[in-house]
This record gives structure tokens, C-alpha cells and sequence, in this order.
């Protein structure tokens, strides 16, 4: 069966008193309308037109050749809109779902559930409906005795009888999409805002003696939607609890769902566990067996099973299994790291590829580096990567002990099974199996620690005597 989309996303969205074009404010990570698009992709759909207006280039430059578009200059009402899309797709025949772009909540199953009553109905038409205790501001859906829908009513239309209505219309349609262009030829504007509703062709379907049927949606959060800052926090409130519902169904414990935020492309192994504060992004993916948090922020990165991650931020990280990390640890972009690796406290790792078993345990710094297995990093050593114009590698091959509060100036190679003497400074290549200083030798004055002190009290007190 063809199946097309039309995507509602010119409007400027005035109420939400931002910069940012509506359709592209993000919820759970993505934005609305990123949302909208991927759940027609998961229908299938055969071709999919976004109505860009206000931001036209913003929603474009988002979401590339995923998507054709129409342009809607003047912002005529949602029948204009949807009319923008007739030369592309008038010819087609199948289904055409309607949808706007700042729905970010409709999943696709509810999608297909519409779709089904449309062919199991032989309907021209089907409207996207919820059932909700407080319908105050939204059309109302009347049906026939037959329980057809006969029509849409606003709000401000309603006869007391019609306004108790609790059947609303979500704003999502499945048309028969020849039918559909058709009917849009005789929608007029002849309403206070001089505007063209798709609503309208609905009534016009009507006249025609077509058939029309209303698919009540099974969960009323997926009806939201984003007009305002309020409603875009509730968007992503009911998103957060449909994703983390999601996760643990599949297997993944969360602790404290209420304080674990999941944007919407993650993905989580099963016997997993997430503890509070933790903040998971982009497009990361979890593997099984982990303990991530509490308290940690991973954006983009990709963990295998059994790792640790605590109090520690990740950014495009790549991490090998029985790895830990944290806490108070910072993997920059580009950090990559083989299995059963330790990072501890206060530990960056930025574009530095470190193979399994190496220990950088506190208070270290490894970027622009290639470290090789079960390298020992000391507390406090450090890579000196950069001469104030150039980035320079380090390379640490198997089995190196690099000792505390070392630095390592790059370009410089240590090699395998070496030893670096602890408070060194390397700026030479050490070869494999050497043992490295490069310090001062050390001098002691007998007794004249006493000689200082009594230098310092002295300068203290004419420092107090000089005081105005």
C-alpha cells in the first residue's frame, strides 16, 4: 500500500517567544518535528512533504534530503498548507497522513491503528481522536447515529449539547489522497480570519456522501500539542516517562525514573542499571550488564557490556568492555578505550586510544596519545600535547610504567616495558625496557629550614608594622 505524508511545519509559532524556529525546539533531545519525520519513516511511508514557511532554511539544513518540501509563503490556514503539497503528490494514488509538526508524541502505532480503520472503514477520510475529561478549546468530534463522524465543531461554535462532547479532534488525518486534493479545490476562506481549514474538507467529504471515521488513540498524551513553553515542558515530561517505560519493559532497571533523563535515540542493554541524576544523549548506545551513574552525562558515545560509569561526563567516547570510569572523570571526543581500562577521579582523556588494561587512576591528563596494554599511569602524569600551535602525539607502547607527576612532552615515544621515574620530565624518546629520570638531584642544607623561618616571620611582621 502507498503511503504519504504531509507534515504541517510553516507555522512561525508566535507563543513560543523564541528565536527558534517552533518545529525545531527540541523534546527528549530532538527536535518536534525530527519526531514527526521518523515516525513516518517507521510506517514506511513512500514519500514524505514537509510544509516549511517561517525558518524554512533552519528546518531544511535539519532534516536534509530525508524529506521533500513545499513552500507556504503566506500562512493561509492549515487547508492552504496542506494544498502547497498538491503538485507533488496529487497524482498518487493510497493514503496520505496529515500530521503537524509540532506533534512530536504520536508514535507510530497509533498511526497504524488509524490507518487499519481507514481500509477496514473503506473510508475516504479518518481523524486522529482523543478522548479527554477537560475538551474545553478544542473541536469536538459529532457522529452520526451509525457513529460515523458527521463533522467537526470549534469550540466557539458549539451548541451546549455539542460542547459536552469529550471526542476531540488531534489534528491528524488519514485522507484517501486523491480525494483529498479534490475536495481542497472547494475549500473556501469565508471565516473571520479569511484562512482555508483542512477541517473543512471534512464537511466538504461529508456533502459527498463519503464516509468518514474517527480512531480513537489509545494513550490522550500522544494529543499534545507544542504551541507554548508550558506545553513543550509537558511534551517532554510525558516523552521522558514513554522512553524510560520503554527501557524497562526492555530490560534495563532504572532506579529513579522521575530524576533519569533519556533522550529519544538511546539504546540500553538488558540488566543494565541506571542510577539517579544520570543524563543519557544523542545517539548513545549502552550495552548489557552496566552501572551507569548516578550522576553521569554521556552524549554520543558507545559503551559495551559490563562497564561503570559514575559522576563523570562522556562526550563521543567509545568504551571497551569491563571498562570503568569515574568518578569525576571527563572523556572528550575521541577517546577511545579497550576492555577492563580504569579511569578514576579527576582523570581527561581527550583523542587518545588506550588498549585494554591500561590504569589511569587520579588527577591525570592523556590527550593526543596512543597508550598501549595493561601502561600504568601514575597519579598526576600527564601528556603535553600541545606547543601553542600544533598538536603532537604521544605513544606509550605495552606494559610502560609512566610514574607520578610525570609529564610527558610530545612529540615522544615511550617504549615497551619502560620505566619512567616518578616527577620526571621526558622530552627524549625512551627505549623499550630503559628506566627514565630526568629531575634535578635532590640537595639538602643542614639546618637551614631554621634560617627560613625565621627569614619569613620576620618579613611577615614588618608587613603587619607597614598596615596603615
Amino acid at each position: 500500500m502507498n503511503i504519504m505524508g504531509v507534515v504541517l511545519a510553516a507555522g512561525q509559532g508566535k507563543r513560543m517567544k523564541s528565536k527558534l524556529y517552533k518545529v525545531l525546539h527540541p523534546v527528549c533531545g530532538k527536535p518536534m518535528v525530527g519526531h514527526v519525520v521518523t515516525t513516518l519513516e517507521h510506517i514506511n511511508t513512500s514519500r514524505t512533504v514537509v510544509v516549511v514557511g517561517h525558518g524554512a532554511e533552519a528546518v531544511q539544513a535539519y532534516l536534509g534530503n530525508r524529506v521533500e518540501y513545499a513552500l507556504q509563503e503566506k500562512q493561509l490556514g492549515t487547508g492552504h498548507a496542506v494544498l502547497q503539497a498538491k503538485p507533488l503528490l496529487e497524482g498518487e494514488d493510497g493514503l496520505t497522513i496529515v500530521i503537524c509538526g509540532d506533534t512530536p508524541l504520536v508514535s507510530a502505532e497509533t498511526l497504524q491503528d488509524m490507518i487499519r480503520t481507514h481500509q477496514e472503514k473503506g473510508t475516504a477520510a479518518t481523524i486522529l481522536t482523543a478522548v479527554i475529561d477537560e475538551p474545553r478549546g478544542y473541536g469536538r468530534i459529532i457522529r452520526d447515529a451509525q457513529g460515523h463522524v458527521s463533522g467537526i465543531v470549534e469550540e466557539k461554535d458549539c451548541n451546549d449539547e455539542q460542547r459536552r462532547v469529550k471526542e476531540i479532534n488531534t489534528g491528524t488525518y488519514c485522507f484517501d489522497n486523491r480525494k483529498l486534493f479534490d475536495a481542497l479545490a472547494s475549500v473556501k476562506n469565508d471565516n473571520a480570519q479569511n484562512e482555508y481549514y483542512l477541517t473543512d474538507v471534512i464537511s466538504i467529504l461529508v456533502s459527498r456522501g463519503e464516509k468518514i471515521e474517527g480512531c480513537v488513540m489509545k494513550d490522550i498524551r500522544e494529543s499534545i500539542g507544542v504551541n507554548d513553553r508550558l506545553a513543550l515542558s509537558q511534551a517532554e515530561a510525558d516523552m521522558r516517562q514513554i522512553i524510560n517505560r520503554r527501557h524497562m519493559l526492555g530490560g534495563v532497571t532504572i532506579i529513579d525514573p522521575s530524576n533519569t533523563y533519556i533522550e529519544a535515540d538511546v539504546q540500553i542493554g538488558a540488566d543494565t542499571v541506571i542510577l539517579p541524576g544520570t543524563i543519557l544523549r544523542g545517539k548513545t548506545v549502552i550495552g548489557e550488564d552496566c552501572v551507569i551513574g548516578p550522576q553521569a552525562d554521556i552524549t554520543d558515545s558507545t559503551l559495551a557490556n559490563g562497564i561503570t560509569v559514575k559522576h563523570s561526563v562522556l562526550q563521543e567516547a567509545v568504551i571497551g568492555a569491563g571498562t570503568t570510569v569515574g568518578p569525576y572523570a571527563y572523556l572528550r571526543p575521541g577517546s577511545n578505550l579497550g576492555e577492563d581500562v580504569k579511569i578514576g577521579d579527576f582523570v581527561e582523556i581527550k583523542n587518545a586510544r588506550l588498549a585494554d588494561g591500561v590504569k589511569v587512576s587520579h588527577l591525570s591528563y592523556v590527550g593526543d596519545a596512543v597508550i598501549g596494554r595493561n601502561v600504568n599511569f601514575g597519579c598526576g602524569a600527564i601528556t603535553v600535547n600541545y606547543d601553542g600551535y600544533n598538536k603532537q602525539l604521544t605513544e606509550v607502547e605495552d606494559d610502560a610504567f609512566i610514574g607520578s607527576n610525570v609529564n610527558l612532552v610530545a612529540p615522544v615515544k615511550i617504549g615497551k616495558g619502560a620505566y619512567v621515574v616518578a616527577g620526571s620530565t621526558i622530552t627524549d624518546d625512551v627505549e623499550a625496557g630503559d628506566l627514565a629520570i630526568a629531575r634535578e638531584r635532590q640537595v639538602n642544607k643542614p639546618g637551614y629550614a631554621e634560617k627560613l623561618h625565621a627569614k619569613f616571620a620576620a618579613k611577615k611582621e614588618q608587613l603587619k608594622k607597614n598596615r596603615p
